[in-house]
């Protein structure tokens, strides 16, 4: 598989080691490299993480850089990248400012990752439900909503019904060392406001208990 040796790679040309890369991500040292040998596969949230640090995009960490930006995507060329449970497909060219997607967010996955990073966000619901919490306000979305929203304002994706959701989600590059930040904690627990949400970005986590290599 091509991503896990080019996570590596851009590391090193980034001049990070193991353990700076992963207190940036806030991650484990010990998860971040079984990402990097391919013992484990990253949610979606950590690897728009890992491209944010390194400075570069998610198609390129999944090895689908061209030689010069592509302006037009075929659909039947578009290839599904599972990633935490969600599936997506490279929806722009490559080497822009902004990241291109399909996503389809199946019921009850990722529903308790919260996250907080630089940039703006733009979606649009193209079939299910979505639902869209921002901040301390949840939406619900049907095919033909959009949103468009600055990704400080804590924020939370999750779809609406058994089906799942099928979005465009649209991005913008931003590197960052805080950059894909996520609150991880279950709806209920400590620190949380109603509904699951954090109160602030002051509790900040990457993913579950379990991708963070049992880091306590």
């Amino acid at each position: 598989m091509v991503l896990a040796p080019r996570l590596r790679e851009r590391r090193r040309s980034s001049g990070l080691t193991l353990e700076g890369a992963a207190r940036r991500l806030e991650l484990s040292p010990a998860h971040l490299s079984r990402l990097e040998s391919g013992l484990r596969q990253p949610s979606l949230p950590v690897l728009l993480g890992l491209a944010r640090l390194y400075g570069t995009t998610v198609s390129d960490l999944l090895g689908e850089t061209a030689s010069e930006p592509e302006p037009v995507v075929r659909g039947d060329r578009m290839a599904a990248v599972p990633a935490g449970g969600w599936t997506y497909w490279r929806a722009g060219g490559t080497g822009r400012a902004m990241q291109a997607l399909r996503v389809h967010v199946p019921a009850g996955i990722q529903r308790a990752l919260v996250r907080v990073h630089p940039g703006e966000e733009w979606l649009y619901v193209t079939g299910g439900e979505l639902e869209l919490s921002l901040g301390d306000r949840t939406h619900r979305l049907a095919p033909g909503d959009s949103a468009h929203f600055d990704s400080l304002v804590p924020h939370r994706l999750a779809a609406a019904g058994p089906g799942g959701v099928d979005l465009l989600f649209v991005h913008t590059l931003m590197q960052s060392e805080t950059s894909a930040l996520c609150v991880g904690a279950p709806p209920g627990a400590p620190g949380q406001g109603p509904g699951g949400h954090p109160h602030g970005p002051g509790r900040r986590d990457t993913g579950t208990r379990e991708e963070r290599g049992g880091r306590r």
